[in-house]
């Protein structure tokens, strides 16, 4: 039994499929079939059932494969911290990230890293649900996470970053679009909405926000990502209020700023003892703006 066949196992868990796991892996059908069944006798438990549209994990696998997950991630972590003492950087850096959060500033501070470690692989986790974000911090594979809130269970390091400002999304050519000033979400009470997923933590900030102010507007669509519903309104099918660094480019003339201004803390946690691709992510995200009003007008004076 060995790393390799814990992986072999949580690709085949992964897809749902023998052959589409071979292909992942690059492997052979056959062969991958040999190791899954050999990691089987070895344990003495029945990992999946085969069914003729591919397989499903049994209640063993599943908890085999929930320490699996650990003992890999334990692996990854090891050899990234064995060749960072050897003055290179690789490996893999896994990453869970809030919806729409540092649109801009993330990838940047990717993209520098990247310049300067080459051999360093990034694994983003966008958007997981709050259980699976939870989930994720309990079996320890996450190195760090981008939030507004720390995930229940999180014991890792906090860093603040800044601020997020969050935005109005108006059609063009929208009247209250105009006169360039602040919006009230009383503003928008009369309007359509766009809104997100739901259980997302982005559709449940929204939600808090709405019901505080005592307003339940009409949703006329969902989306499940945030370039998606700002060319929703861009096509008139509603308004909506995103974190201001994920509109898209060519877009930013439909945000508007809100009044009171909206802002979400922005926070990266980095697990306890970091390793040095930690640290220098860490390094590039901290030299980032996060002052999160880089895309708002400023209001009309009143």
């Amino acid at each position: 039994m060995n790393l390799r066949q814990y992986e072999y196992a949580l690709a085949v868990a992964d897809e749902g499929s023998m052959t589409a796991a071979a292909e992942r892996l690059r492997v052979t059908q056959p062969s991958l079939s040999q190791q899954i069944g050999s990691l089987e006798k070895h344990l003495g438990v029945q990992l999946f059932t085969r069914t003729p549209s591919g397989v499903t994990v049994t209640v063993a696998g599943r908890a085999f494969l929930a320490e699996a997950k650990i003992a890999t991630a334990a692996s990854r972590r090891a050899i990234t911290a064995a060749r960072a003492a050897n003055g290179e950087l690789a490996g893999e850096l896994i990453m869970a990230v809030h919806m729409g959060l540092g649109a801009r500033q993330l990838p940047q501070a990717l993209g520098q890293l990247r310049n300067r470690h080459p051999k360093l692989q990034v694994t983003l986790h966008e958007e997981p649900d709050p259980a699976d974000m939870e989930r994720l911090v309990r079996q320890g594979t996450l190195d760090m996470v981008l939030v507004h809130r720390i995930p229940a269970g999180c014991t890792f390091d906090i860093h603040p970053l800044g601020e997020e400002a969050y935005v109005a999304v108006l059609p063009k050519g929208h009247p209250l679009l105009s006169d360039g000033a602040a919006l009230r979400l009383e503003d928008l009470a009369s309007e359509g909405w766009i809104r997100f997923r739901r259980a997302s933590l982005l559709d449940d900030y929204l939600a808090r926000l709405l019901a505080n102010a005592g307003l339940s507007p009409h949703t006329v669509a969902r989306a499940s990502q945030i370039s998606t519903a700002v060319r929703l309104v861009a096509q008139g099918l509603g308004v909506t209020v995103v974190p201001a660094s994920a509109i898209p480019e060519g877009f930013e003339e439909l945000a508007c700023p809100l009044l009171p201004s909206l802002t979400e803390p922005v926070l990266v946690g980095v697990r306890r003892n970091p390793g040095s691709a930690e640290t220098a992510m860490l390094d590039h995200l901290n030299q980032q703006n996060w002052c999160g009003t880089g895309l708002l007008r400023q209001p009309a004076t009143v």
